[in-house]
């Protein structure tokens, strides 16, 4: 059975457990997901399960987003079945076993129930273009002697006249930012199925509203 879920980040609070331990927790707004398609090995070379996230309405989606969830006829019209739900705004695959899963089934956070920690997948926060000191911790030239307004910069980066040119990977000012992150082996801290809420323990990646991946931790990997 799929091991996963989409959902949206609520925020950042704390629960206590039954000794008084302040824990703090991410709360998940996860699913329900809709079963958009099965891939298989026959057909496709690989196993996964295809799940959309949020519903969206059909006078902003494009045929070919229409046509996936639904029949809309035409000669070219996939033979696959479809899930008969409204176009989804986030499409997502989880690879493995497609066994228990079908076409159509809808999907809430009660798939985690026995899921002792995840992963999470997200989007991390953009902080747009960053110098050497935010973006990689650098501490800046000294504020004494023979610095002059350049306190923050990064200082020298080339090379002498061998090999005269600077080494892929050099940390220097840039985008920081706006990235995919996974947290790894998160501790699910608690499932509200009746509210489709999911408490993992710490910080996930991205802002409050951001979509996030949430899958089974991999613990072979």
């Amino acid at each position: 059975m799929l091991k996963g879920i989409l959902g949206r980040k609520v925020g950042m609070t704390q629960i206590f457990d039954e000794t008084g331990r302040a824990i703090p927790v991410t709360v998940i707004q996860a699913g329900p997901c809709c079963v958009l398609q099965l891939k298989t090995v026959e057909r496709d070379g690989y196993e996964a399960v295809q799940l959309g996230y949020q519903d969206k309405p059909r006078r902003l989606a494009r045929r070919s987003e229409r046509g996936h969830v639904a029949k809309i006829g035409g000669k070219n019209s996939s033979d696959r079945p479809k899930a008969d739900c409204e176009p989804q705004r986030v499409v997502r695959e989880f690879r493995g076993s497609v066994e228990g899963c079908e076409v159509g089934q809808k999907l809430g956070v009660e798939v985690l129930e026995d899921v002792l920690s995840v992963d999470v997948v997200g989007v991390s926060k953009g902080r747009g273009f960053a110098g050497v000191m935010k973006r990689h911790n650098f501490s800046g030239q000294r504020a004494t002697h023979g610095v002059k307004k350049v306190h923050r910069h990064a200082g020298g980066t080339g090379c002498s006249a061998s090999p005269s040119r600077l080494f892929k990977g050099r940390r220097m000012g840039g985008q920081y930012g706006a990235a995919r992150i996974t947290s790894r082996n998160l501790k699910v801290v608690r499932v509200d199925a009746e509210n489709g809420l999911l408490l993992v323990k710490g910080a996930v990646p991205g802002p409050n509203g951001g979509v996030l991946v949430v899958r089974e931790t991999n613990t072979l990997g």
